[in-house]
Formats: structure tokens, sequence, C-alpha cells
């Protein structure tokens, strides 16, 4: 997600084991961008960070089918917790490794993880590739707009 240098070229991308911090700038927003491991013994970590987010990126593996299931369920803790809901947070979706042949289209990652009951706060979903960096800006910039026209309703 963070920008890279010019030239630089990505080969592989290795899951986080753990929890990484990475910062960046984007259209004039400061990005802090806590990057935290999906597997179960880290999982608890999310919520400690909840009151503190003005927008969510949610990554998905539109080529694991087998762990949309449990992403939707994590998706649906997330929403039900009590700072995520009193506070109106746009959450952008990566339907990550749509280059994968076989992976799900965004279309059928809306059904699977039941985004269209998301009501009450916006959201987009951007298919998105981490090697080559494709999708990744054009959902940032939906993030961007939504913490811009969030931001100027609070003043």
């Amino acid at each position: 997600m963070k920008p890279k240098k010019r030239g630089t070229l990505v080969t592989e991308v290795t899951p986080t084991i753990s929890f990484n911090t990475e910062t960046f700038s984007k259209q004039n927003f400061d990005f802090t961008v806590f990057d935290m491991s999906g597997q179960t013994n880290y999982r608890g970590l999310w919520e400690k960070f909840y009151s503190e987010v003005d927008g969510i990126i949610f990554v998905i593996d539109s080529a694991d089918k087998i762990r949309f299931a449990v992403a939707k369920n994590e998706l649906e803790l997330l929403l039900e917790n009590k700072d995520i809901k009193e506070n109106n947070v746009p959450i952008l979706f990566l339907a990550n490794k749509i280059d994968i042949p076989g992976s799900s289209p965004p279309k059928d990652l809306v059904v699977a993880l039941g985004l269209e009951g998301i009501t009450d706060r916006s959201w987009n979903i951007v298919p998105s590739n981490a090697l080559t960096g494709e999708g990744i800006q054009d959902g940032l910039k939906w993030l961007v707009e939504k913490l811009d026209y969030i931001l100027k309703q609070k003043k």
C-alpha cells in the first residue's frame, strides 16, 4: 500500500506474521497503517485500535474461497464492536490476488461477505494485486475522498 520507489519491482509479498506499522501520505492525508496478521492468535489485537481509526482497509484473498466464511465472521465482529458502531468510518475492501486464475470477482465477494447489508457507512470494494499495485491507488483515492468529506462535515 505504501507507494514504492520508482524502479522498484515487487516480486513477492510475504504474509504478515505479527504486527507492522507503516506511514505514508496520499493527497494531503497522512496514513498510519496497522498491518495486523489475520492469524487467529493475533486477531485480538485489532480491537485495541478501533477507537482511533478514521477508515478501515479490509483485505480479502479473492483466490481463497475456503476462507471467505472466516473473513465474513471477522467482518461481522468488527462491525459489531462498540467503537466501530459509534464511529461512521468508511471501509475499503481490497479484493486481492484478482490476477490468480479462479479468483472471485468483487461482485461475488459482495455476496459471500454480505456487504450489501452494510448500510450504516460508506464502503467500496476494489479488485487489487499486491504484486503489481493494481487497484490499490484507486482504492486509496476513494478512501481519501470519503475521509475528506467526513472531515469537512465535522467542521
